[in-house]
């Protein structure tokens, strides 16, 4: 009889090998244990709630992560668009609408994908207003890194030198980008005269602003660094007789040889006798009239901008000259010069004294005669007779008579 106090664990010994008694007992399987039993603590509800739990966690975890990916893929790869394409964004468009927009032009594949890479990089309120020019094939984290940064389609308005303010408000109102009213017409001679860059949506008002801090800073500017000796004492004084160089001359050499033409005559008590004044007194910020030409009356008209009857500067600027004008009065030429008349071929001579001004004046005249002749001599020419081969007849023979040379 076996002692099972003595012995090892029942189970034990039914693992134990026996000694097989027949060959058929040696060929039947091993006896195999039954499993476990599983423990009350694996089967208590708190530890099947929580195995759930973290199972739920598991799964969510790998399929926000196959969707993370799949969308970071998407958001980086190149886009649909085939070619450039111009997207205005309205202030005040949200997130949602701008990924509409996007995907029904055919810029992004999928809204949503886009909705989900802006959200992601934490740019949901940072897409600024704008027209943009999406390049080819931008992909979404171009576009939203272009709209992050505000990279808005650019515009220009040139305004030239020598415009009135009203003329540039002219310009300006004309310009079918810019939207909104200018308040009122600026003070002739502050604005600035320059290329100006602007987005779709900006206000003229605003480029008007912008025009007006750039003179500001400009005048100052050239202002402090002016030679010593001039005959005006202000920075409004230079801005008006800037202006009168400006109007006088638009060849850029020329600029500084005016400006000592005017500063001389101021330093010999002369009147600066400056054609352009006497249209301002006539006809002031329009400009003047198509084909106008200044008459001996017109000349002698006394108004407060005509410096053919008025001692010194005029009352204030006839224009908005731009920084090269200014910077002639700063700094003029160093001459003798108290005269100049234009040379007909756009330019001018100079002159110190007033006789060898009349000879000058004299060539101009007779140049103008000139050019007055040809004119007429053009305008009442014969057409020319038409070309038979250019008129699509066949050419004189090569082996055929000569044509008949031309009357005389």
């Amino acid at each position: 009889m076996i002692d099972f106090d003595d012995a090892d664990d029942p189970r034990d010994l039914r693992r134990r090998p026996l000694t097989p008694k027949s060959a058929r007992e040696l060929l039947q399987p091993e006896q195999v244990p039954p499993p476990p039993h599983r423990s009350r603590a694996a089967r208590h509800p708190l530890v099947v709630a929580l195995n759930f739990f973290i199972t739920i966690v598991i799964v969510t975890v790998v399929v926000l992560g196959g969707v993370g990916l799949f969308a970071k893929v998407q958001f980086d790869r190149a886009g649909p668009l085939a070619e450039e394409r111009v997207v205005p964004v309205a202030v005040g468009t949200g997130l949602s609408e701008i990924a509409e927009t996007l995907q029904e032009g055919g810029i992004i594949s999928n809204r949503w994908v886009f909705r989900l890479g802006v959200a992601f990089y934490g740019h949901q309120a940072n897409l600024q207003a704008g027209e943009y020019l999406i390049p080819v094939q931008a992909s979404m984290r171009e576009i939203m890194d272009l709209m992050v940064e505000g990279r808005i389609n650019v515009y220009a308005v040139t305004i030239p030198e020598g415009l009135t303010s009203q003329q540039i408000v002219d310009r300006l109102v004309a310009d079918e980008v810019l939207v909104g009213e200018i308040t009122e017409i600026p003070a002739e001679g502050t604005l600035l005269p320059e290329t100006y860059q602007f987005g779709r949506g900006d206000t003229r008002q605003s480029v008007v602003d912008r025009m007006r801090r750039d003179h500001d800073r400009a005048v100052e500017d050239i202002w402090n660094r002016r030679v010593e000796g001039l005959p005006i004492t202000s920075p409004e004084q230079l801005i008006i007789l800037a202006s009168l160089v400006e109007k006088e001359t638009g060849i850029a050499d020329e600029r500084s040889r005016v400006a000592a033409v005017f500063i001389n005559r101021l330093n010999a008590g002369m009147r600066l006798q400056s054609d352009p004044t006497v249209i301002y007194g006539l006809f002031g910020g329009a400009g003047t009239p198509s084909g106008h030409i200044i008459t001996q009356s017109e000349l002698a008209r006394l108004t407060s901008y005509n410096t053919y009857q008025i001692d010194g500067l005029p009352p204030g600027p006839i224009a908005n000259p731009g920084i090269a004008a200014l910077e002639a009065v700063a700094n003029p030429s160093q001459t003798n010069d108290l005269y100049f008349v234009a040379d007909g071929t756009g330019g001018h001579v100079f002159a110190e004294t007033y006789e060898e001004h009349l000879q000058n004046v004299d060539r101009w005249r007779q140049l103008e005669e000139q050019n007055r002749a040809a004119q007429e001599a053009a305008a009442n020419a014969p057409p020319p007779e038409p070309d038979p081969a250019a008129a699509g007849g066949d050419p004189p023979s090569a082996e055929g008579e000569p044509p008949a040379p031309a009357a005389d």
